[in-house]
Protein backbone atom coordinates (compact mmCIF):
# COMPACT_ATOMS: atom_id res chain seq x y z
CA UNK A 1 0.00 0.00 0.00
CA UNK A 2 0.86 3.54 -0.77
CA UNK A 3 3.38 5.24 1.78
CA UNK A 4 3.44 2.10 4.18
CA UNK A 5 6.41 3.27 6.33
CA UNK A 6 4.38 6.72 7.34
CA UNK A 7 4.97 10.30 5.80
CA UNK A 8 2.11 12.50 3.97
CA UNK A 9 -0.67 10.18 2.28
CA UNK A 10 0.69 6.74 4.09
CA UNK A 11 -1.43 4.02 5.21
CA UNK A 12 0.19 4.45 8.63
CA UNK A 13 -0.99 8.49 8.84
CA UNK A 14 -4.20 7.36 7.77
CA UNK A 15 -4.78 4.66 10.46
CA UNK A 16 -3.78 7.45 12.46
CA UNK A 17 -6.40 9.68 11.58
CA UNK A 18 -9.14 7.13 12.29
CA UNK A 19 -8.22 5.96 15.26
CA UNK A 20 -8.17 10.10 16.90
CA UNK A 21 -11.49 10.56 14.92
CA UNK A 22 -12.49 7.12 16.74
CA UNK A 23 -12.17 8.25 20.21
CA UNK A 24 -13.23 11.13 19.72
CA UNK A 25 -16.10 10.10 18.19
CA UNK A 26 -17.04 7.64 21.05
CA UNK A 27 -16.63 10.65 23.34
CA UNK A 28 -19.22 12.78 21.39
CA UNK A 29 -21.91 9.89 21.19
CA UNK A 30 -21.62 8.77 24.75
CA UNK A 31 -21.42 12.56 25.77
CA UNK A 32 -24.71 13.51 23.93
CA UNK A 33 -27.11 11.19 25.01
CA UNK A 34 -25.71 11.14 28.81
CA UNK A 35 -26.32 15.15 28.92
CA UNK A 36 -30.20 14.47 27.06
CA UNK A 37 -30.52 11.44 29.30
CA UNK A 38 -34.18 11.48 31.89
CA UNK A 39 -32.95 13.40 35.07
CA UNK A 40 -35.34 10.32 36.53
CA UNK A 41 -32.83 7.49 35.12
CA UNK A 42 -29.67 9.78 36.97
CA UNK A 43 -28.67 12.04 33.93
CA UNK A 44 -28.84 15.58 33.56
CA UNK A 45 -31.80 16.06 31.20
CA UNK A 46 -30.78 18.93 29.81
CA UNK A 47 -32.76 20.31 26.89
CA UNK A 48 -31.37 19.34 23.10
CA UNK A 49 -31.28 23.32 22.34
CA UNK A 50 -29.39 23.92 25.42
CA UNK A 51 -27.10 21.22 25.43
CA UNK A 52 -26.37 22.13 21.44
CA UNK A 53 -25.48 25.89 22.42
CA UNK A 54 -23.14 24.81 24.93
CA UNK A 55 -21.50 22.21 23.17
CA UNK A 56 -21.22 24.15 19.62
CA UNK A 57 -19.44 27.05 21.82
CA UNK A 58 -16.78 24.30 23.13
CA UNK A 59 -16.61 22.77 19.84
CA UNK A 60 -15.92 25.71 18.03
CA UNK A 61 -13.77 27.26 20.58
CA UNK A 62 -11.37 24.93 20.07
CA UNK A 63 -11.07 24.50 16.84
CA UNK A 64 -10.44 28.36 16.75
CA UNK A 65 -7.86 28.65 19.15
CA UNK A 66 -5.72 25.70 17.21
CA UNK A 67 -5.99 26.83 13.86
CA UNK A 68 -5.36 30.90 15.39
CA UNK A 69 -2.66 29.80 17.74
CA UNK A 70 -0.98 27.77 14.58
CA UNK A 71 -1.28 29.81 12.25
CA UNK A 72 -3.14 27.08 9.81
CA UNK A 73 -5.03 30.28 8.25
CA UNK A 74 -1.66 30.93 5.64
CA UNK A 75 -2.92 29.39 3.17
CA UNK A 76 -0.59 28.03 0.42
CA UNK A 77 -2.74 29.05 -2.27
CA UNK A 78 -3.09 28.79 -6.28
CA UNK A 79 -2.47 32.21 -6.47
CA UNK A 80 -4.37 35.56 -5.37
CA UNK A 81 -7.21 37.35 -7.02
CA UNK A 82 -8.36 40.74 -6.31
CA UNK A 83 -11.84 42.25 -6.02
CA UNK A 84 -12.91 45.39 -5.07
CA UNK A 85 -9.58 46.30 -3.99
CA UNK A 86 -9.15 43.53 -1.73
CA UNK A 87 -6.15 41.15 -2.48
CA UNK A 88 -7.07 37.62 -1.32
CA UNK A 89 -5.73 33.61 -2.33
CA UNK A 90 -8.47 32.55 -4.98
CA UNK A 91 -9.92 29.43 -3.34
CA UNK A 92 -11.37 32.11 -0.24
CA UNK A 93 -14.21 32.80 -3.04
CA UNK A 94 -15.02 28.53 -2.12
CA UNK A 95 -13.83 27.88 0.96
CA UNK A 96 -16.01 30.48 2.81
CA UNK A 97 -18.84 29.03 1.19
CA UNK A 98 -17.69 25.37 2.62
CA UNK A 99 -17.13 27.38 5.98
CA UNK A 100 -20.88 28.27 5.64
CA UNK A 101 -22.09 24.73 5.18
CA UNK A 102 -19.88 23.86 7.76
CA UNK A 103 -22.11 26.31 10.36
CA UNK A 104 -25.11 24.14 8.79
CA UNK A 105 -23.21 20.60 9.53
CA UNK A 106 -22.22 21.12 13.15
CA UNK A 107 -25.32 22.53 14.67
CA UNK A 108 -27.71 19.69 12.67
CA UNK A 109 -25.02 16.57 13.76
CA UNK A 110 -25.52 17.00 17.20
CA UNK A 111 -29.46 17.78 16.88
CA UNK A 112 -29.81 14.69 15.31
CA UNK A 113 -28.83 13.18 18.40
CA UNK A 114 -31.28 14.65 20.35
CA UNK A 115 -33.88 12.97 18.84
CA UNK A 116 -35.77 9.87 20.04
CA UNK A 117 -33.19 7.44 17.99
CA UNK A 118 -30.52 6.29 18.94
CA UNK A 119 -27.04 7.15 18.55
CA UNK A 120 -26.26 4.26 15.74
CA UNK A 121 -29.27 4.71 14.16
CA UNK A 122 -28.53 8.69 13.88
CA UNK A 123 -24.82 7.30 12.54
CA UNK A 124 -26.59 4.91 9.93
CA UNK A 125 -28.20 7.52 8.32
CA UNK A 126 -26.01 10.21 8.18
CA UNK A 127 -23.38 8.19 7.17
CA UNK A 128 -25.19 6.44 4.56
CA UNK A 129 -26.21 9.89 2.82
CA UNK A 130 -22.52 10.88 2.81
CA UNK A 131 -21.65 7.64 0.96
CA UNK A 132 -23.93 8.53 -1.86
CA UNK A 133 -22.48 12.14 -1.47
CA UNK A 134 -19.28 11.14 -2.19
CA UNK A 135 -19.72 8.66 -4.86
CA UNK A 136 -22.44 11.67 -6.81
CA UNK A 137 -19.34 13.79 -6.21
CA UNK A 138 -16.85 11.62 -7.84
CA UNK A 139 -19.26 10.95 -10.82
CA UNK A 140 -19.50 14.52 -11.47
CA UNK A 141 -15.94 15.66 -11.09
CA UNK A 142 -15.04 13.05 -13.53
CA UNK A 143 -17.43 14.41 -15.93
CA UNK A 144 -16.08 18.26 -15.51
CA UNK A 145 -12.42 16.97 -15.73
CA UNK A 146 -11.49 17.49 -12.59
CA UNK A 147 -11.19 14.16 -11.30
CA UNK A 148 -9.03 11.98 -13.87
CA UNK A 149 -10.22 8.38 -12.49
CA UNK A 150 -12.74 5.65 -13.90
CA UNK A 151 -15.87 5.10 -12.01
CA UNK A 152 -16.57 1.03 -11.36
CA UNK A 153 -19.33 -0.81 -10.81
CA UNK A 154 -18.67 -2.24 -7.44
CA UNK A 155 -19.04 1.69 -6.63
CA UNK A 156 -22.57 1.84 -7.58
CA UNK A 157 -23.45 -1.21 -5.82
CA UNK A 158 -21.79 0.30 -2.47
CA UNK A 159 -24.38 3.26 -3.12
CA UNK A 160 -26.92 1.20 -3.73
CA UNK A 161 -26.55 -0.43 -0.56
CA UNK A 162 -25.94 2.23 1.50
CA UNK A 163 -28.94 3.95 0.36
CA UNK A 164 -30.46 0.33 1.68
CA UNK A 165 -29.01 1.20 4.96
CA UNK A 166 -30.77 4.16 4.91
CA UNK A 167 -34.08 2.97 4.12
CA UNK A 168 -33.72 0.46 7.19
CA UNK A 169 -32.83 2.89 9.36
CA UNK A 170 -35.86 5.38 8.24
CA UNK A 171 -39.00 2.87 7.52
CA UNK A 172 -40.16 -0.21 9.89
CA UNK A 173 -41.72 2.04 12.90
CA UNK A 174 -43.55 0.79 15.19
CA UNK A 175 -45.80 1.51 17.91
CA UNK A 176 -43.51 3.60 20.74
CA UNK A 177 -40.80 4.25 18.05
CA UNK A 178 -39.96 7.15 16.97
CA UNK A 179 -41.65 8.07 13.53
CA UNK A 180 -38.73 9.79 11.68
CA UNK A 181 -40.29 10.64 8.70
CA UNK A 182 -43.78 11.68 9.75
CA UNK A 183 -41.17 14.08 11.90
CA UNK A 184 -40.97 17.73 10.40
CA UNK A 185 -38.42 18.57 12.59
CA UNK A 186 -36.20 15.41 11.73
CA UNK A 187 -36.48 15.02 7.99
CA UNK A 188 -35.64 19.12 8.24
CA UNK A 189 -32.66 18.68 10.20
CA UNK A 190 -31.43 15.67 8.13
CA UNK A 191 -32.07 17.52 4.71
CA UNK A 192 -30.24 20.43 5.89
CA UNK A 193 -27.31 18.40 6.86
CA UNK A 194 -27.38 16.39 3.41
CA UNK A 195 -27.56 19.66 1.61
CA UNK A 196 -24.84 21.40 3.08
CA UNK A 197 -22.29 18.29 3.32
CA UNK A 198 -22.99 17.63 -0.11
CA UNK A 199 -21.88 21.11 -1.33
CA UNK A 200 -19.29 20.84 1.33
CA UNK A 201 -18.11 17.41 -0.13
CA UNK A 202 -17.53 19.03 -3.64
CA UNK A 203 -15.75 21.98 -2.30
CA UNK A 204 -13.03 19.98 -0.35
CA UNK A 205 -12.56 17.97 -3.24
CA UNK A 206 -12.93 21.04 -5.49
CA UNK A 207 -9.77 22.33 -3.26
CA UNK A 208 -7.99 18.50 -3.32
CA UNK A 209 -8.08 17.86 -7.05
CA UNK A 210 -7.34 21.70 -8.87
CA UNK A 211 -4.21 22.03 -6.68
CA UNK A 212 -1.42 23.75 -9.52
CA UNK A 213 2.05 22.07 -10.34
CA UNK A 214 4.23 22.58 -7.18
CA UNK A 215 1.51 23.69 -4.87
CA UNK A 216 1.08 21.87 -1.62
CA UNK A 217 -2.10 19.94 -0.40
CA UNK A 218 -2.86 22.60 2.34
CA UNK A 219 -5.52 20.87 4.33
CA UNK A 220 -4.79 22.83 7.38
CA UNK A 221 -5.34 26.31 5.25
CA UNK A 222 -8.47 24.74 4.74
CA UNK A 223 -9.11 24.06 7.49
CA UNK A 224 -8.36 27.10 8.94
CA UNK A 225 -10.55 29.43 6.43
CA UNK A 226 -13.36 26.61 7.19
CA UNK A 227 -13.91 27.13 10.11
CA UNK A 228 -13.35 30.55 10.98
CA UNK A 229 -15.78 31.39 8.26
CA UNK A 230 -17.61 28.52 10.28
CA UNK A 231 -17.67 30.28 13.58
CA UNK A 232 -18.44 33.85 12.33
CA UNK A 233 -21.33 32.77 10.74
CA UNK A 234 -22.80 30.42 13.86
CA UNK A 235 -21.66 33.56 15.85
CA UNK A 236 -24.15 35.92 13.87
CA UNK A 237 -27.10 33.80 13.99
CA UNK A 238 -26.26 32.63 17.84
CA UNK A 239 -26.77 37.12 18.01
CA UNK A 240 -29.92 37.19 15.99
CA UNK A 241 -31.70 34.42 17.95
CA UNK A 242 -30.62 35.94 20.89
CA UNK A 243 -31.99 39.26 20.99
CA UNK A 244 -35.30 37.54 18.38
CA UNK A 245 -38.47 38.65 19.55
CA UNK A 246 -39.43 35.32 18.17
CA UNK A 247 -41.85 33.11 20.54
CA UNK A 248 -40.70 29.86 19.37
CA UNK A 249 -39.53 27.61 22.12
CA UNK A 250 -36.56 26.72 20.04
CA UNK A 251 -35.46 30.67 20.37
CA UNK A 252 -36.64 30.82 24.15
CA UNK A 253 -34.79 28.04 25.24
CA UNK A 254 -31.41 29.14 23.12
CA UNK A 255 -31.89 32.41 25.11
CA UNK A 256 -32.49 30.90 28.65
CA UNK A 257 -29.27 28.73 28.00
CA UNK A 258 -27.41 31.94 27.91
CA UNK A 259 -28.37 34.35 30.24
CA UNK A 260 -29.83 31.42 33.40
CA UNK A 261 -27.15 28.51 32.14
CA UNK A 262 -27.53 24.64 33.57
CA UNK A 263 -25.45 23.96 36.56
CA UNK A 264 -23.69 21.61 34.29
CA UNK A 265 -23.03 23.78 31.50
CA UNK A 266 -19.44 24.10 31.85
CA UNK A 267 -19.27 19.93 31.55
CA UNK A 268 -21.20 20.74 28.67
CA UNK A 269 -18.95 22.87 27.16
CA UNK A 270 -15.91 20.60 27.47
CA UNK A 271 -17.66 17.83 26.00
CA UNK A 272 -18.23 19.89 23.01
CA UNK A 273 -14.59 20.22 22.55
CA UNK A 274 -14.70 16.53 21.44
CA UNK A 275 -17.00 16.68 18.90
CA UNK A 276 -14.51 19.99 18.27
CA UNK A 277 -11.19 17.73 17.81
CA UNK A 278 -13.67 15.12 15.56
CA UNK A 279 -13.56 18.33 13.20
CA UNK A 280 -10.13 18.54 12.47
CA UNK A 281 -9.87 14.62 12.10
CA UNK A 282 -13.09 14.28 9.80
CA UNK A 283 -11.66 16.98 7.49
CA UNK A 284 -8.28 15.60 7.00
CA UNK A 285 -9.54 12.02 6.41
CA UNK A 286 -11.86 13.67 3.72
CA UNK A 287 -9.13 15.46 2.16
CA UNK A 288 -6.71 12.56 2.05
CA UNK A 289 -4.18 13.03 -0.28
CA UNK A 290 -4.13 10.42 -3.20
CA UNK A 291 -7.38 9.15 -2.70
CA UNK A 292 -11.39 9.77 -4.46
CA UNK A 293 -13.57 11.22 -2.36
CA UNK A 294 -16.01 7.84 -2.67
CA UNK A 295 -12.39 6.12 -0.68
CA UNK A 296 -12.25 9.10 1.64
CA UNK A 297 -15.83 8.77 2.59
CA UNK A 298 -15.97 5.40 2.67
CA UNK A 299 -13.33 5.15 5.33
CA UNK A 300 -14.57 8.41 6.96
CA UNK A 301 -17.80 7.09 7.57
CA UNK A 302 -17.21 3.52 8.23
CA UNK A 303 -14.75 4.60 11.88
CA UNK A 304 -17.94 7.04 12.87
CA UNK A 305 -20.22 3.92 12.02
CA UNK A 306 -17.95 1.46 14.68
CA UNK A 307 -17.46 4.71 16.92
CA UNK A 308 -21.77 4.87 16.99
CA UNK A 309 -21.59 1.10 17.66
CA UNK A 310 -19.43 1.26 20.52
CA UNK A 311 -21.22 4.59 21.89
CA UNK A 312 -24.63 2.91 21.80
CA UNK A 313 -22.86 -0.25 23.84
CA UNK A 314 -21.20 1.94 26.14
CA UNK A 315 -24.18 3.91 26.74
CA UNK A 316 -25.85 0.07 27.60
CA UNK A 317 -23.43 -1.11 29.84
CA UNK A 318 -22.53 1.41 31.93
CA UNK A 319 -25.89 3.44 31.58
CA UNK A 320 -28.36 1.01 31.26
CA UNK A 321 -28.87 2.28 28.13
CA UNK A 322 -30.91 0.47 25.16
CA UNK A 323 -28.90 -2.20 23.30
CA UNK A 324 -29.50 -1.69 19.47
CA UNK A 325 -31.88 -3.37 17.71
CA UNK A 326 -32.44 -5.72 15.15
CA UNK A 327 -33.19 -2.70 12.69
CA UNK A 328 -30.09 -1.19 13.88
CA UNK A 329 -27.78 -4.12 13.01
CA UNK A 330 -29.45 -5.17 10.09
CA UNK A 331 -28.44 -1.12 8.58
CA UNK A 332 -24.98 -1.13 9.92
CA UNK A 333 -24.93 -4.89 8.29
CA UNK A 334 -26.14 -3.02 4.59
CA UNK A 335 -23.29 -0.13 5.47
CA UNK A 336 -20.69 -2.85 6.09
CA UNK A 337 -21.74 -4.53 2.67
CA UNK A 338 -21.06 -1.35 1.08
CA UNK A 339 -17.72 -1.44 2.15
CA UNK A 340 -16.74 -3.89 0.55
CA UNK A 341 -17.85 -3.30 -2.70
CA UNK A 342 -16.22 0.12 -2.34
CA UNK A 343 -13.29 -1.72 -1.31
CA UNK A 344 -13.00 -3.86 -4.09
CA UNK A 345 -13.81 -0.74 -5.93
CA UNK A 346 -10.68 0.50 -4.78
CA UNK A 347 -8.19 -2.10 -5.10
CA UNK A 348 -9.30 -2.54 -8.35
CA UNK A 349 -7.95 1.27 -9.05
CA UNK A 350 -4.65 0.77 -7.13
CA UNK A 351 -3.69 -2.09 -9.24
CA UNK A 352 -4.59 -0.11 -12.82
CA UNK A 353 -2.57 2.69 -11.22
CA UNK A 354 0.17 0.60 -10.54
CA UNK A 355 -0.18 -1.19 -13.98
CA UNK A 356 0.01 2.53 -15.62
CA UNK A 357 3.51 3.41 -14.15
CA UNK A 358 4.87 0.29 -14.87
CA UNK A 359 3.51 0.95 -18.46
CA UNK A 360 5.06 4.82 -18.50
CA UNK A 361 7.79 3.35 -17.03
CA UNK A 362 8.91 1.56 -20.24
CA UNK A 363 7.62 3.67 -22.41
CA UNK A 364 3.95 2.23 -23.21
CA UNK A 365 1.58 4.60 -23.75
CA UNK A 366 -1.48 4.01 -21.46
CA UNK A 367 -4.63 2.95 -23.02
CA UNK A 368 -7.61 5.78 -23.27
Amino acid sequence: MQGAKGGEGSTRQLLQLCACYFSFYVVTGVTVKYFLGKPADGFPGMDGVEFLVYSTAGGTSICLAIVLALRWYRLQSNGPITWGGLRFPREYLYIIPSGICTAVVIPTTTLMYTLGISVMVAMVMMRGSVIVISRAVDALQIRQGILKRKVYREEDVAVAFALGAVAVGLGGVKAGDFDFVHSPAAVTILGSYIVAYAIRIYLMNYFKNTRAAGVKLDNKGFFAVEQIAAAVVMLGVGIACFFSASRLVQISVFHQAIVAPRPLWGWALLAGGAYGMVAFFSVFIFMFKGKTATFAGLVNRLTSLVAGTTATLILAFAFGGAFPSVKDWVSLLFILVAVGFLSLAERKRASQAATARREAAVGIAPAI
